[in-house]
């Protein structure tokens, strides 16, 4: 045996120096990491420091008590290699390249050390390290990374030191590069959400079923806290729901259905009714809650209306309604405009919802009227103008007297027949009896499944719609009267003539003369009482009194004289009821009438049903309309003129003795009557004595202004009492008044056009008015394009006075538009400017 090798002893690592912590120094980008970055340094807390410093400490198999020993040992051989070495200076690794030996040490050069003294450098080096040692000054690793971590710390005090007046200097630039910041975060954020909506709807459109559940991720940008981002969920989802919502209603299983075997198909169907249903009514709510804010108003608005335009068959119908109705008064016009336009193409196009929401809707509007006291926009009731009702589903059906006969000869025939034939009936009774009962069946599934409504359920909607219809009508009419009558009591004189206090009896009047046939019978003389009363200015007494007349318009009295003949000629079979009062009415109100104030077509409109539609007048009380209707033609505008006009020459034409005014023989009219003295100001027109007067003011008329009336009197003034006489049909008022409506901005009167002739006389001196006549005599001979020149060539110069302000008004206005336009390129181009200098600033 060898002899025993003695075991190495293997000594622990050098230590590295220690350094005081007072000199530590953790710099801010340290400790914002650890902050930020805990889970990193999770694990120092967690080591185990006994047991590193057992394997740091430990040599070998060594017992603690033996390392002091082992250290001293260390220490004197490590002091006699130091001795041994030559006398030398070692040079900074970085003044000199070390060399490496192949066993990977590295040996600094070095230089013997001067025998008179040390060169200055390393005197002070000696004094920097201790002063004492005169051998060779040899920096281990530990001292030169002291050594460079203090020079980092001098070089990051002096630059914080002047780094601070400039971050002074550069705080405005950073705040505007961080403004920039957020402005290009939100438009990219803008532009990713559209994106994302956009790719969201086009795979709903694409495949509704598979692509379910991204309407809640649209609900959820729909919920966006920035307005404009929501704006544009709002009306994706709008166009998404028009088009994948089926078109009936949708029913949820119900726990037994539930709880039943059914097929995939099934599921996937009852997955995606049930999931469309519950986005739509969250849809639905986010849409109300965002109603009330201004910002949102039109836009929702606008939704609701699309959704109950477009699907008025689907589920919560009801709260949509609801919105629309509540928003028929609403201030802002266009929100108004939008939602009486919903309601009228749903009372039109009943075939979408089977007429369910029509009567729902009318049920809501007879709801606000009575609420809010009749105190509403016009709208509110405007919109009944549109409803239709079936008039043959108001006929019940007449039972057959063919059948009552056939079912009396079986009767008979019973009891006529034997005991043995009971038994062979008793059988084919039971087989007619199945046979009605699978009759029955199968037409009740048939009516289930067919898309005809059932005529005994639309009989049911249009009776409830009609009787609400009526029951807002005579609401109005009810408070019209009650607040006249309170007014009148008040001598409320504030009230002159404005509609205000009841702005629903315009509209009440239209719908009860449109809608008058359907009025029950026992209704009637109620609503011609009101209707009297209304037209005399809200007084019960017979004859109208001046305080009460100023209640109501004069356009709203005549309103009720229409609405009496209307009501009284679409049930003239079974009504008998004097009309006399409502012409005292009409005679008084033409004198009431003001061109500015009142409305023209109401006033032609009753002249043609009061006067001109009725077959027979009495002589006295033709005379005396004849008389106010030449009056009133004196002193009113062309348009109104020219109807009163021409109502007079219809009376004149059926009542010939009438035309007995047209003569002046004895110094007044040759028929005078039961009075013989013409009253001007009587109230009634049997009173008035109109057949002792004369129609001097056709004479007048004749030399009118405008042509078309100076033509008309003249043609009436050539009338005579020859009783063979026939007469071609004329105009009636109201086409008469639309005409020269129309005619009146482009007409001049005589005396301009012969001033204006005269100052523009050209080398031809023919004047215009003669070449018009030679064309009406010729027409035949002229041509119609030189004609025409003609006149466009005399008219150019001649324009009215409002046109040239128009015109003016609209020039301004381009160049005020023309003006902002420039302004807001130069705006552009310097925001331009100052993006591209800060995307710069960020690049950079």
């Amino acid at each position: 045996m060898g002899k025993k090798q003695k075991q190495k002893i293997i000594l622990p690592p050098e230590l590295p120096p220690e350094i005081l912590e007072d000199e530590i120094e953790v710099s801010d980008e340290d400790l914002q990491f650890v902050s930020e970055n805990r889970d990193y340094a999770g694990f120092v807390s967690c080591l185990d420091t006994h047991s590193i410093t057992k394997h740091v400490t430990r040599v070998a198999d060594v017992k603690e008590d033996d390392l002091e020993a082992l250290y001293e040992k260390r220490l004197r051989k490590t002091s006699v290699v130091k001795e041994n070495e030559d006398k030398g200076l070692q040079l900074d690794p970085v003044d000199a390249l070390p060399v490496k030996t192949l066993d990977g040490k590295l040996y600094y050069r070095t230089r013997p050390k001067p025998e008179n003294g040390r060169d200055e450098n390393e005197v002070g080096e000696g004094e920097k390290d201790g002063g004492g040692n005169e051998g060779i000054i040899k920096l281990t690793k530990a001292e030169r990374r002291a050594k460079l971590k203090k020079s980092k710390k001098e070089a990051k005090k002096e630059g914080k030191k002047l780094s601070k007046p400039e971050e002074a200097e550069q705080a405005p630039q950073v705040a505007v590069l961080a403004e920039v910041k957020e402005d290009l975060t939100a438009e990219e954020l803008f532009e990713s959400k559209k994106c994302k909506l956009a790719e969201l709807g086009m795979a709903l459109l694409a495949d509704p079923e598979s692509n379910i559940k991204s309407l809640k991720e649209m609900l959820q940008i729909a919920r966006d806290d920035n307005p404009s981002i929501s704006k544009l969920g709002f009306l994706s989802l709008l166009a998404v729901f028009k088009d994948i919502i089926p078109g009936y209603r949708i029913r949820l299983p119900t726990e037994k259905e539930l709880e039943m075997k059914v097929s995939k198909e099934v599921k996937k169907m009852r997955f995606y009714e049930s999931t469309l249903l519950s986005a739509y009514k969250a849809y639905l709510q986010k849409l109300i809650a965002s109603e009330k804010q201004p910002v949102f108003h039109q836009v929702v608005v606008r939704c609701i209306c699309n959704l109950l335009d477009a699907v008025p068959h689907f589920n919560c119908c009801e709260i949509l309604l609801e919105v629309v109705v509540r928003n028929l008064g609403s201030q802002d016009v266009v929100v108004r405009k939008l939602c009486c336009a919903t309601i009228k193409s749903l009372f039109t196009n009943e075939g979408k919802h089977g007429g369910a929401a029509t009567v729902e809707a009318v049920r809501l509007i007879a709801n606000h009227v009575k609420v809010n006291n009749c105190q509403l926009h016009p709208d509110f009731v405007e919109v009944f103008m549109s409803l239709s009702f079936d008039e043959d589903l108001q006929r019940r059906e007449v039972p057959d007297d063919k059948s009552k006969v056939k079912n009396k000869k079986n009767n008979k025939r019973k009891s006529i027949e034997e005991p043995s034939q009971l038994q062979q009936n008793e059988r084919k009774k039971n087989k007619k009896e199945l046979m009605l009962k699978t009759r029955e069946e199968v037409a009740a599934e048939y009516k289930s499944a067919s898309l005809a409504p059932d005529v005994m359920e639309k009989r049911r909607m249009q009776t409830e719609t009609i009787s609400a219809v009526f029951e807002t009508y005579f609401r109005i009419l009810k408070h019209t009267m009650m607040f006249t009558a309170v007014s009148s009591e008040a001598n409320a004189s504030s009230i002159g003539g404005a509609s205000g206090a009841h702005p629903l009896l315009a509209p009440c009047l239209k719908g009860l003369g449109k809608f008058s046939h359907l009025i029950d019978l026992d209704y009637i003389g109620d609503l011609m009482n009101y209707l009297k009363r209304l037209a005399g200015g809200g007084s019960s007494n017979d004859g109208p009194s001046q305080k009460n007349s100023n209640h109501l318009t004069v356009t709203e009295r005549l309103r009720c004289c229409i609405v009496a003949f209307r009501v009284m000629r679409n049930n003239l079979d079974a009504l008998n009821v004097d009309l006399q009062d409502f012409f005292v009415q009409l005679y008084n109100l033409i004198l009431e009438y003001r061109p500015g104030r009142d409305q023209g077509e109401v006033l032609a409109e009753a002249l043609k049903i009061m006067l001109c539609d009725d077959r027979q007048h009495d002589m006295q009380k033709a005379a005396a309309f004849v008389k106010r209707l030449a009056t009133f033609s004196l002193s009113i505008g062309s348009a109104e003129s020219m109807a009163a006009l021409v109502t007079l020459k219809n009376l004149l034409q059926k009542n010939i003795k009438c035309r007995n005014l047209l003569e002046n023989d004895a110094g007044g009219g040759s028929v005078s009557g039961s009075i013989s003295v013409y009253q001007p100001y009587a109230m009634d027109p049997n009173l008035s004595g109109a057949l002792a007067s004369v129609l001097w003011e056709i004479n007048l008329l004749s030399k009118h202004y405008h042509p078309s009336i100076s033509t008309a009197a003249s043609s009436i003034a050539g009338m005579n009492s020859a009783h063979n006489q026939v007469y071609h049909a004329i105009l009636s008022p109201q086409q008469a008044f639309m005409d020269l409506l129309l005619e009146r901005e482009s007409f001049n009167s005589k005396s301009d056009t012969q001033k204006s002739s005269s100052k523009r006389k050209r080398g031809n001196g023919t004047s215009i008015l003669a070449d018009t006549e030679l064309s009406s005599n010729m027409s035949g001979s002229i041509d119609e394009n030189e004609v025409s020149k003609k006149l466009g060539d005399h008219f150019m110069p001649l324009r009215n006075i409002k046109e040239n302000e128009r015109l003016r008004d609209e020039l301004d206005r381009a160049t005020l538009s023309l003006h902002l336009y420039d302004e807001y390129k130069k705006q552009k181009k310097t925001g331009s400017t100052k993006t591209k200098k800060c995307k710069k600033l960020l690049n950079a």
